[in-house]
C-alpha cells in the first residue's frame, strides 16, 4: 500500500505558552493531516529533555516530557486558571521556543496544578502508579533527587545516593515523598493527554510514528537505576562514549557522549532492558522508527576522556540476537530504522535480515559529498523517502546553501521549477517513487528556509527550538497535498473508504427518476385541487 505522512515535531505547534502541546493545535493538526490525503504524524522523541533541549538526550527513556502537557486542558479541570497561565512568561518569540524561559514558568505552574489535583485525586492515577511503577517509580526518585541537588548529575551526587545504597534509597523515598508524588503526577497528566491525542488521531485514520534513540543520556534514570546494563568503570562512569567518525560533513566527527550498552551483560537475560523498552514505546506509538540502526551491527566507541571523536574504534554490536528476541517475546512489530549514512555490507545484510524498511533522503541524492545512492529510481519499494529529516536543512534552505552543480543536478532530475515551487518539486520527487511510504516535514509544505531548520548536528544552543506560528499551516496546503495523493495514488485508505461511504449515501438519498415522476404527479394533483386549474405540461 502507497502511503505518507507529515514530520511534525509536537515541540514546533503552535501554542500560546511557549511550546507546542498535546492540545487543541495537536487536534487541529491530525485534521489538517486528514485534510491531506495523509496516513501518518511523525514525532520526535517525547521524553523529558536534559541539557541541551535535544529530545535525543532524555532523563527518562520511558516518562513523558512536561512541556507538552496542554495548559488549556489542565484549566478545563479546574487545576489551573488562564489568568495564571496567562500571568507567566513565555518567551517574546512564538517563532522559536526560549527553553530557560520554559524550564522557569512552566515547572513553577505545573506545581499548582499538582496542589489542586492532590486535594482530590483521582482513583485511575493510582491505579497509574501501580500498573507503570516498573519505571516510574525510579523516575520520580531520580529527578526528585536532581532537584535537591541543585539540577547536579547524578554522578556528582553523594555515594549513597549515587551507587544507590538501599538505606539510602529508602531515606530518600521518604523525606521526598511530595517530591517524587510531584513527578509523579506530572506523568499521569502527561499520558492521560498523550492516550487522548492518539485516541483521536486514530479514530480518524491517522497513525502515529514515534522516534527511538537507540542511546540513552548519562544523566538519566535509565542509567542511575541500571548501572550493570551499561559500559562503565568501578566508579560508574563511562569507559567509552558513542559518536560518529570524522567524515565529509564533520572534521572531528561527532561526540554524543552517551554511555554505550554492555551487550555482553545485556545478552545474558536475554535482553531485559531493550525489551522492556521496546514493548513501551510499541504501546505508546503506531510505528515506531529507531534511530541509528547502524549501531546495533557495529558501534563507534570513542574514549571518555576524549574532546573530538577522531580516535574512536568500531566495535561488533548484537546484531540480530536482540531483534529474534524482540520479535520472540513482543511479536512483529511495525518498525522503520534509520540507516543512513556509509553502510557496510554487514549492516546490509542486517537490514535485510531484519525485515525493517530502511530510509532515503531525497536531499542526499544531490549532495557530492554524500557516497550512498539515494536518487529516486533506485530505489525498491520496501523503504520510507523522507525529503529531508530533522538533522537536514529545510528543502528551501538547502537550495540556498548547497553548491551550485548540486541544485542544478536537482532541478534537472525532478524538474524543479519555480511555478510549482522547489519544495514541493522536490516532495513530488518522494511521492512519485516507488517507495511504499513517505514522509516529508511541515517546513517543506509550507516552503521555509534554513531559518525553520530543526537541528544542526555537533553543535548546541540554538536547536529544537523552530515553532509553527498558528495559522501558517493552511486548508489550502492540505487540499494542494490532497491532490499530489491522488496523483501518486497516496490517500489514505481510510479517508477513501470513508469517501466512498458518504458518496454511496449521498446516491441513495438522491429519488430516482421515476420516484422524482411520482413526487412531481402528486404536487400537480394538489395543486390542480387546490386551484381547481389542469397543471400544464
Amino acid at each position: 500500500m502507497r502511503t505518507s505522512g507529515v514530520l511534525m515535531p509536537i515541540s514546533s505547534l503552535p501554542s500560546p505558552y511557549g511550546i507546542g502541546t498535546m492540545g487543541k493545535e495537536a487536534r487541529e493538526f491530525v485534521d489538517f493531516l486528514v485534510r491531506g490525503g495523509q496516513t501518518y504524524w511523525q514525532i520526535l522523541p517525547i521524553c523529558p529533555t536534559s541539557y541541551g533541549d535535544s529530545p535525543y538526550q532524555s532523563f527518562s527513556s520511558f516518562a513523558g516530557n512536561p512541556y507538552f502537557i496542554d495548559l488549556e486542558m489542565l484549566c478545563d479541570e479546574k487545576l489551573l486558571t488562564k489568568d495564571e497561565c496567562e500571568s507567566f512568561d513565555w518567551g517574546s518569540n512564538r517563532r522559536y521556543v526560549d527553553y530557560g524561559v520554559m524550564y522557569v514558568s512552566r515547572y513553577e505552574l505545573l506545581k499548582k496544578a499538582y496542589d489542586r489535583f492532590m486535594k482530590n485525586a483521582p482513583s485511575d492515577f493510582f491505579d497509574f502508579c501501580e500498573q507503570e511503577a516498573q519505571w516510574l517509580d525510579e523516575y520520580a526518585l531520580f529527578m526528585a533527587l536532581k532537584d535537591v541537588n541543585d539540577g547536579k548529575a547524578w554522578g556528582e551526587w553523594e555515594e549513597p545516593l549515587r551507587v544507590r545504597k538501599p538505606d539510602a534509597l529508602t531515606k530518600a523515598r521518604e523525606t521526598y515523598k511530595d517530591e517524587i508524588m510531584f513527578y509523579k503526577v506530572l506523568q499521569y497528566l502527561f499520558f492521560k493527554q498523550w492516550r487522548q491525542l492518539k485516541a483521536y488521531a486514530n479514530k480518524k485514520g491517522i497513525q502515529i510514528i514515534g522516534d527511538v534513540p537507540i542511546y540513552v543520556a548519562g544523566d538519566s534514570a535509565d542509567v542511575w537505576a541500571n548501572p550493570t546494563q551499561f559500559y562503565l568503570d568501578e566508579d560508574l562512569n563511562p569507559i567509552e562514549v558513542a559518536g560518529c567518525p570524522p567524515d565529509a560533513f564533520s572534521v572531528d566527527g561527532q561526540l554524543w557522549g552517551n554511555p554505550l550498552f554492555a551487550w555482553d551483560e545485556m545478552k545474558k537475560d536475554n535482553y531485559a532492558w531493550w525489551t522492556k523498552r521496546i514493548k513501551a514505546m510499541s504501546e505508546l506509538y503506531d510505528i515506531i522508527r529507531i534511530d541509528h540502526f547502524r549501531g546495533f551491527d557495529s558501534y563507534y566507541a570513542i574514549p571518555a576522556k576524549d574532546k573530538t571523536a577522531k580516535n574512536g574504534e568500531w566495535k561488533e554490536g548484537p546484531g540480530m540476537a536482540l531483534f529474534t528476541q524482540l520479535e520472540k517475546k513482543l511479536g512483529k512489530l511495525p518498525i522503520i530504522v534509520e540507516d543512513l549514512g556509509f553502510l557496510t555490507p554487514s549492516v546490509v545484510r542486517l537490514l535485510k535480515d531484519s525485515g525493517f524498511p530502511g530510509m532515503k533522503v531525497i536531499q542526499f541524492a544531490f549532495d557530492s559529498r554524500e557516497g550512498s545512492n539515494y536518487l529516486p529510481h533506485t530505489y525498491t519499494p520496501h523503504c520510507v523517502v523522507y525529503t529531508g529529516t530533522h538533522d537536514n536543512d529545510t528543502v528551501m534552505g538547502w537550495v540556498d546553501t548547497a553548491p551550485e552543480h548540486c541544485i542544478e543536478f536537482a532541478k534537472e532530475y525532478l524538474n524543479l521549477t519555480t511555478e510549482e515551487g522547489y519544495n514541493w518539486g522536490m516532495m513530488r520527487g518522494a511521492w512519485s517513487s516507488v517507495a511504499d511510504m513517505t514522509i516529508v516535514p511541515i517546513q517543506d509544505i509550507i516552503g521555509l528556509g534554513s531559518e525553520a531548520r530543526i537541528n544542526i548536528p555537533s553543535t548546541l544552543g540554538e536547536n529544537w527550538k523552530w515553532r509553527a506560528r498558528k495559522g501558517e499551516v493552511t486548508d489550502g496546503m492540505a487540499d494542494r497535498l490532497y491532490r499530489y495523493m491522488e496523483m501518486y495514488g497516496r490517500v489514505n485508505a481510510a479517508i477513501l473508504e470513508e469517501k466512498a461511504k458518504e458518496k454511496a449515501a449521498a446516491v441513495k438519498a438522491k429519488p430516482s427518476r421515476e420516484e422524482t415522476v411520482k413526487e412531481e404527479a402528486v404536487t400537480d394533483a394538489a395543486k390542480e385541487k387546490i386551484t381547481g386549474n389542469k397543471t400544464k405540461k
